[in-house]
């Protein structure tokens, strides 16, 4: 088996999470804004926010600024991305590994906060291609993200390896043939990633 492409993922394994439960509490608590009623706003909207079908604005006239806000909307979204931080060995791990296999990321996220997210912390640089599912119209862990990423690529499920913090998402990679690794740690992922030949 010659593994030829890594798929990472890029919230929990890169990066911290966009906007998940954490970073969500976080911005909320500084903003004021009443958790539930924002959760029960997010639940329907960020389906469509993270499948490209809605912009970060639109999403946010939704869950914040449907009321009156003693705030701007540029400072709320300077502040959720603000959430976004490196994990700094997983990403020289990464940018050490693109020399030797072609990489690319695979994740679910809006485009707005993803292309944010790419720029500001130079993934360019070391992945080739960014198949999230604002541009490929599916979520993980649906199989059909990872067949497209497949294809993308142009590699077959046995020479390619998925990287996800998330077990569910993991799983998800290794039933259309994927080799998968949850990630834990950036020294634990060198050794699984070793296993498997890849280093």
């Amino acid at each position: 088996m010659t593994i030829k492409a890594l798929f990472w993922d890029i919230g929990g394994v890169l990066l911290t999470n966009g906007w998940d439960r954490e970073q969500r509490a976080d911005v909320l608590g500084r903003f004021g804004l009443d958790a539930a009623e924002f959760t029960e706003r997010h639940k329907l909207a960020v389906p469509e926010l993270e499948l490209g079908r809605m912009t970060l604005d639109e999403y946010l006239s939704q869950t914040v600024f449907y009321a009156p806000r003693a705030f701007s909307r540029e400072e709320f979204r300077a502040a959720m991305e603000a959430e976004s931080q490196p994990h700094e060995e997983s990403v020289a791990l990464a940018r050490d590994l693109s020399q030797r296999h072609r990489c690319y990321s695979l994740n679910n996220e809006g485009a707005d906060l993803n292309d944010c997210r790419i720029r500001t912390y130079g993934l360019h640089d070391f992945l080739l291609g960014f198949f999230t599912s604002c541009y490929l119209g599916v979520m993980k862990p649906n199989p059909a993200i990872y067949r497209l990423g497949l294809n993308l690529a142009n590699v077959r499920p046995d020479e390619a390896v998925m990287i996800d913090d998330r077990a569910q998402n993991a799983e998800a990679a290794r039933s259309v043939g994927m080799q998968a690794v949850q990630y834990v740690s950036a020294a634990q992922l060198r050794e699984e990633l070793a296993a498997l030949g890849v280093q």
